[in-house]
């Protein structure tokens, strides 16, 4: 019923938990009010079922002048495929190019995938070509230096938005190797600063403008942090030779983390390494290209070999960090997986026991029929009365250690405003701690987000693995046209 205002007059929970006794157990199987997922979430499943059968898909790409000038930023000049010039490589040298030491690296483990996205190509999500972004775990863009189009800005802020990993390479300001105006350092923020998805700080961090000469960085202290302690090795510190920082805020994004500082440095400045979480997806960035280059590559380049500089754990901090942006948590160096049981955590996911194991505001969880449900008759229907009004929705779960968790929901939006620019009606979605503080804030979505039908949406919980936290839903609605917020079918799914 698109722009319906919603009666107040709706059963009480006691009401609805009355009813569920009338009602046979189980999630029903109808359809009523489904819709086709979008792109979106037929690229979520495609990938969930391609990294079932290959671990850890990585692309490299190729197409921002990598290559220029002096740089050699690529792991093999057999593209897309690296095995064109050696199937089997054992040495870096194997295969051709100053960051071959890494990809024969990631090969050798025999659980990673690599292709690269070769010159003239364009960066794309969504669409049938074998090397669109949709087909791989992470994508790798090293010291890029020709700024990318409004659409693949579009497509890697998509990507990582829908759950990929996204690794940005960048080096000291001024470094325009091809001379059109741009380095590392503008491309990165522009992309992170002028695009349709997110322009607002959506990974926490900004690259500094900064040419800093010779350097050795070192690591936090954190035990538990999967890049600094990761299947690869254990991670102490980095190299400068030539490159920048970057500056956090965690105000923008509360997730982002610097791993690696300057000497003298720590907090908000002077991070040379960090990493950060967008939607279900994950971001690091490093600030020089120095620590990848491995001394060896076309010839005509003049390459310096930071992959086993002994000043840093170059090598470990690639890798590690490779495999934590795939979704690996430690299982990256040669395969093995984990003791991590299969399960679905959420209990009565669907609704279809009424209000029992959820906390939420009196009403939410109805079979009224003013909004279908995806499956089955319950949903919980967050706001849609027209007027000023808070409804909240929560269940508290444990995750295991050791699991890798994703968050899934079905989220159907129906509005009566009329603004194609203005968010006056709000769905937040949450991770709080068994105390109460939010954790993170995993999306926000508005009456202009209103579509037909119902939209599948996925987060990465992984990094909550052996945490008591809770999920929590909160729709805020202002005081004129109403906007309703319907979810069904969620699940917590840890593997």
């Amino acid at each position: 019923m698109l722009g319906s205002t919603r009666s107040r007059h709706r059963l009480s929970a006691a009401a609805v938990l009355a009813l569920c006794g009338l009602l046979s157990a189980g999630t029903a199987t109808g359809t009523a009010g489904a819709a086709p997922a979008d792109m979106t979430a037929a690229a979520s499943t495609q990938a969930t079922e391609a990294a079932a059968a290959t671990p850890h898909r990585v692309l490299f790409d190729n197409t921002k002048a990598e290559t220029a000038g002096n740089a050699d930023w690529i792991i093999g000049t057999s593209q897309p495929d690296p095995l064109g010039q050696d199937a089997t490589p054992t040495a870096e040298t194997d295969w051709t190019g100053a960051i071959s030491a890494w990809g024969v690296a990631l090969q050798k483990t025999g659980d990673y995938s690599l292709k690269t996205l070769p010159s003239g190509n364009t960066i794309t999500y969504g669409t049938t070509s074998a090397l669109d972004l949709q087909n791989f775990d992470t994508f790798v863009l090293p010291e890029p230096n020709v700024l990318l189009s409004a659409a693949e800005k579009t497509a890697v802020m998509k990507f990582v938005q829908n759950g990929g990993g996204l690794f940005l390479v960048s080096d000291h300001t001024g470094a325009d190797r091809n001379n059109d105006g741009y380095d590392a350092v503008e491309v990165i923020n522009d992309l992170m600063s002028n695009n349709s998805v997110d322009s607002t700080n959506p990974f926490g961090f900004s690259v500094d403008s900064l040419s800093i000469g010779t350097e050795n960085p070192r690591a936090i202290t954190d035990t538990a942090d999967p890049v600094l302690n990761g299947s690869f090795g254990k991670v102490t510190g980095s190299i400068i030779r030539s490159g920048t920082t970057v500056t956090l805020t965690p105000s923008a994004n509360s997730s982002v983390k610097g791993l690696v500082y300057r000497s003298g440095y720590s907090g908000n400045t002077g991070a040379f390494f960090a990493t950060s979480t967008f939607g279900s997806g994950r971001v690091a960035v490093w600030g020089d290209s120095s620590p990848i280059d491995d001394g060896t590559g076309q010839s005509g380049n003049t390459l310096y070999d930071g992959w086993n500089d002994t000043a840093g754990t170059n090598a470990a901090l690639a890798l590690n960090a490779t495999e934590w942006l795939s979704g690996g948590e430690g299982d990256g160096g040669g395969g093995g997986g984990t003791s991590c049981t299969a399960a679905q955590l959420l209990a009565n996911p669907g609704f279809e026991s009424g209000a029992t194991s959820w906390s939420a505001t009196s009403g939410v969880i109805t079979n009224d029929s003013g909004q279908a449900a995806r499956t089955g008759s319950y949903k919980a229907w967050l706001s849609g009365y027209g007027s000023a009004h808070t409804d909240t929705l929560s269940q508290a779960v444990t995750i295991p250690s050791g699991c890798s968790a994703a968050l899934s929901f079905y989220l159907h939006i129906d509005t009566a405003e009329t603004t194609t620019t203005t968010a006056y009606d709000t769905l937040k979605v949450q991770v709080l701690n068994s105390s109460g503080t939010v954790l993170s804030t995993l999306a926000t979505y508005s009456n202009l987000n209103a579509a037909t039908g119902y939209t599948r949406r996925t987060f990465d919980l992984s990094s909550y693995a052996g945490q008591a936290v809770t999920l929590k839903f909160t729709g805020t609605e202002g005081s004129v046209l109403q906007t309703s917020f319907v979810v069904d079918d969620t699940a917590i799914d840890v593997s």
